[in-house]
């Protein structure tokens, strides 16, 4: 990271007029290194509109690069069914779809989009999957696009003097959603977003117990045989075990005081 700072510093105070340069006998790409610094100080100053289009942007990149199973489809008539009442999210208009890949995984994104893997349809029950959309729904990510941007501007800069870190990402729209899944969550917003899951649980009429369900199970799979492929969510989204818990006595609480 030290290099990569070095790196940005740098690019802050030479010419655009120069294509490449060299510093320790490896060729620098000037343009990419400048645009990283562009990127650092765009990725402070994001605005809520900035993060929508960015967002929608990604969104667009996504769509295009992972197969969709629509509405005639198993999948999509599910995924249809449970949302078919859940129309915004603090007035942000949402939007669903199924990607039909092996990762277990779904995540939201900060222009409304929710993408939620056919794989994580496979293994969990309606009551879960529905916490798992409201979990996801309520995840506030403005944070974690910008963090995404900053990232995206490492990565840009140490390209810069790279072949190898730019094979990376076929584009910036790929690298940028990469460093978007990859983005890390506070104990703080994961458990707020877990509340949302159980209100949505709850506003919707599905088990008031699908949110420490969906979680207890995703931390028996990443034990199992399935590990690696429930990984990636594990790493956006951490201390399962302990969320799981929490939701499970909050069910139990909201069970006792309605029946």
């Amino acid at each position: 990271m030290k290099k990569i700072i070095m790196l940005l510093a740098f690019a802050a105070g030479i010419s655009g007029v120069q294509a490449q340069i060299k510093i320790g006998g490896k060729k620098i790409d000037v343009g990419k290194a400048e645009k990283a610094v562009k990127d650092v100080a765009t990725a402070i100053t994001l605005s809520d509109a900035d993060i929508i289009a960015l967002c929608r942007e990604s969104m667009e990149w996504m769509d295009a690069n992972n197969p969709i199973a629509d509405e005639s489809t198993e999948y999509g008539e599910r995924l249809a069914r449970l949302t078919k009442d859940i129309k915004e999210v603090n007035g942000l208009p949402l939007n669903f779809k199924v990607y039909h890949v092996l990762d277990i995984n779904a995540f939201a994104c900060g222009d409304g989009s929710i993408r939620v893997f056919s794989s994580l349809m496979d293994i969990m029950d309606d009551d879960e999957l529905m916490a798992i959309i409201g979990h996801i729904a309520g995840t506030d990510v403005k944070d974690a696009m910008k963090n995404a941007y900053l990232t995206s501007a490492a990565l840009n800069a140490a390209s810069a003097a790279s072949s190898t870190v730019s094979a990376l990402s076929e584009t910036e729209l790929g690298e940028l959603t990469q460093s978007f899944l990859g983005a890390q969550f506070s104990q703080k917003q994961e458990f707020a977003a877990d509340d949302y899951g159980f209100k949505i649980c709850i506003e919707n009429r599905f088990s008031p117990y699908g949110m420490g369900n969906s979680l207890n199970k995703l931390v028996e799979l990443s034990q199992g045989a399935k590990a690696s492929a429930v990984q990636k969510m594990f790493s956006s989204h951490p201390d399962s075990e302990k969320r799981a818990k929490r939701m499970i006595e909050k069910a139990d609480k909201y069970s006792k005081d309605n029946s």
